[in-house]
């Protein structure tokens, strides 16, 4: 077994269901559903977000 396993944070606004279809309720000609994909705006579509302490690292 490793001796450091690191585990990324799930997204707190996601939790991890980064990007989503939404149905609209209608339909195509070819009988298909309309969907939206919707993507979580504060992981940019990951799921995983940093932990805050490298946040302020990455800056001056």
């Amino acid at each position: 077994m490793p001796r450091n396993t690191s585990t990324s944070r799930v997204c707190r606004d996601c939790d991890g269901f980064a990007s989503v279809a939404i149905t609209t309720g209608t339909s195509h000609h070819d009988g298909t559903r309309a969907t939206l994909r919707v993507t979580c705006p504060t992981c940019k579509g990951t799921g995983h977000t940093l932990p805050a302490a490298q946040l302020t690292r990455a800056g001056r």
